[in-house]
């Protein structure tokens, strides 16, 4: 028999979010020493994703009372999500940047599940890379990272050992579980702010209808958060326009992460501080590079509630929260923006906001899909974008045998948002992924070398 389940009130509101100028689809790109054997990755996203995680073989499916549903792809087709694709020449940087472009802007077919890998052969001397995009709808951030990284193994021949030592599937045929994985230490956790401690620890119980209203109590309780959620809203900049199709994906040189680590030792705050800094700034040369007035612009960022060390569950789904962090973008030096940009974490870290915006996340889901849309615009429009950090491992690490060279990702913008930055870190290095409307900032190659040139003038300033 089919199975089914109902879609949860958050995964609901991010099905329901997409856009044609804002598709709600998580990217990334991981890049390798050498080609990949096709069959030995297949084999592997079979084990790995698709019999332990059932939800990558299921659609969304609307019923006549409103609702929605996960069920079973009749028509699943592995190769309908698994693409083998050739960059032209000359495979660089630049044609890879193309290619990840027009297919982000592609929406994804919600007839089948939701997801897709594309095979990139082609890259630089004999390299190649996998393209993924999934829909937010399916899971948040942390867990389609640790999904990603559990493709990995520390050896390269990890996953042979493993298809080798694997049991037979049992009777019901799924396999969930049968293929020994375990979780890998210092998978990619989204979670940039740690929380609101002891309000936090609530958090989970806000996913009720009465928890939830409990979590609005709190909101007119709290009237720092309540007029920052409600009555602040960004100046009108350049980032403000309404957005297009067209997206453009860029990143930053890689940094190593021992130098930003003794930055914030010395600086006194902490690596996430110094990124969101060096991101402040970048933003900040951009408005001086379009000949705008400087301004503190608010960005949104994913605070994560799952608990660290507890396996994914089967159905995946989205567990955080989004608080508004408004960035030093105004004006000042790297190291007055560095210093901000801790003092403004640190006071959300302080706050109830990463709960009361679950609870409202929730409650948006629970609505009408009509103010469910206004809602989400509402509150999407407090922002330019999306601000995210992923921690992934320190360590090298192989798929299918082959040595994992790097990881980008872009996050997702809702509404009329713009503007957004992923930053990744791996192997010992950071990288920052923006995203950002063709239309409305077409050259956000300014905003990559403004964010270099703020980090080498960080660990110039600190003597690093």
């Amino acid at each position: 028999m089919p199975s089914s389940r109902p879609v949860g009130a958050v995964d609901t509101m991010w099905l329901n979010m997409d856009r044609p100028t804002n598709l709600m689809v998580i990217d990334a790109v991981l890049w390798f020493d050498g080609a990949i054997d096709w069959d030995r990755l297949t084999r592997l996203v079979q084990r790995r994703v698709l019999d332990r995680y059932p939800v990558f073989r299921q659609r969304p499916v609307r019923s006549l009372l409103g609702g929605s549903s996960w069920v079973d792809d009749p028509d699943f087709d592995v190769s309908r999500h698994l693409l083998r694709e050739t960059l032209p020449a000359p495979g660089d940087h630049a044609t890879l940047q193309r290619f990840v472009e027009a297919r982000m802007q592609q929406p994804l077919d919600r007839d089948h599940p939701m997801w897709r890998f594309h095979l990139v052969d082609g890259l630089g001397r004999g390299g190649c890379a996998v393209m993924t995009r999934f829909h937010h709808s399916l899971a948040d951030g942390m867990a389609l990272a640790e999904v990603l990284i559990s493709l990995t193994d520390e050896e390269p021949d990890g996953d042979l050992v493993e298809e080798a030592d694997r049991p037979p599937r049992d009777g019901n045929g799924d396999g969930a579980g049968a293929d020994g994985w375990r979780r890998v230490p210092g998978a990619l956790l989204a979670a940039p702010v740690r929380g609101a401690a002891g309000v936090l620890a609530k958090a989970p119980r806000l996913a009720r209808p009465g928890p939830a209203l409990e979590g609005l109590t709190l909101l007119r309780q709290t009237g720092t958060v309540a007029d920052k959620l409600l009555l602040r809203s960004n100046p009108s900049t350049p980032f403000s326009a309404p957005p297009g199709i067209g997206k453009r994906a860029v990143w930053s040189t890689a940094v190593p992460v021992p130098v930003l680590r003794r930055v914030a030792r010395l600086a006194g705050g902490t690596v996430n501080d110094v990124l969101v800094g060096a991101v402040s700034g970048s933003i900040t040369s951009y408005l001086d590079h379009v000949g705008a007035e400087p301004a503190d612009l608010t960005t949104m960022v994913p605070v994560n509630l799952r608990p660290l060390g507890e396996p994914l569950p089967p159905e995946l789904g989205n567990r955080f929260a989004l608080v508004l962090l408004p960035l030093p973008t105004g004006s000042g030096s790297p190291l007055t923006r560095l210093a901000e940009s801790k003092r403004r974490m640190d006071a959300i870290k302080r706050s109830p906001e990463a709960a009361i915006t679950f609870g409202l996340i929730n409650a948006i889901g629970r609505t009408h899909p009509t103010l469910e849309r206004r809602l989400v615009e509402f509150f999407a429009g407090k922002a330019i974008g999306v601000t995210t950090n992923v921690i992934g491992p320190g360590r090298d690490r192989f798929v299918a045998g082959r040595l994992l060279e790097g990881i980008l990702a872009w996050v997702p913008g809702s509404g009329r948002q713009t503007l957004g930055a992923c930053i990744v870190s791996y192997g010992g290095q950071v990288r920052v992924g923006f995203k950002a409307d063709a239309t409305v900032v077409p050259d956000p190659e300014h905003l990559v070398a403004a964010f270099d040139q703020e980090v080498d003038d960080l660990v110039r300033m600190t003597g690093t």
